[in-house]
């Protein structure tokens, strides 16, 4: 059985395309952070967890989700590989989406300032939410299949 379910925050907003062709597909992917139930040191607080939704949770996701939204979605793994234009083999692991719901009410959000909490209860966060910068591009990736991640990319992230 593959079946996955998470509860996190979007890390940004997702990105919303449609498919070519006479039936165009919504397709929606986004990041989900999940915060970690116990922390070695060191370690860090959350996994950072690729999402695909298509179709009817895709145009769910383009209408209401956003940056710092906190979601319950259920799913299964997926996995592939592709070759970049490098002529590197890339592997890829998403869940892709089947369903999903808000996690809190309109007023709870409010109240967090829709932002990242680390232990998932504390105060609302004092200070605005930075940009965020796009994730590496596929060709970016290094041998062993993981993309490098910029260097000062922590000081981006509204979450750590």
């Amino acid at each position: 059985m593959n079946k996955v379910i998470l509860m996190g925050r979007l890390t940004r907003n997702p990105d919303v395309r449609y498919s070519q062709g006479e039936k165009a597909t919504c397709v929606a992917r986004y990041t989900l952070a999940v915060n970690r139930r116990f922390k070695r040191e060191g370690d860090q607080d959350a996994d950072f967890i690729g999402c695909v939704a298509f179709g009817r949770q895709g145009e769910f996701a383009e209408k209401y989700l956003k940056q710092g939204t906190k979601v319950v979605i259920s799913g299964r793994i997926q996995t592939g590989s592709y070759t970049n234009r490098d002529g590197v083999k890339v592997y890829t692991t998403d869940v892709v989406v089947e369903e999903q719901e808000f996690a809190e009410s309109k007023a709870v959000a409010a109240g967090y300032g829709g932002g990242y909490q680390p232990n998932g209860y504390g105060e609302p966060m004092a200070e605005p939410q930075p940009t965020m910068t796009s994730r590496p591009a596929p060709s970016e990736a290094v041998g062993d299949g993981f993309m490098t991640i910029p260097e000062g990319i922590e000081e981006e992230l509204p979450f750590i």
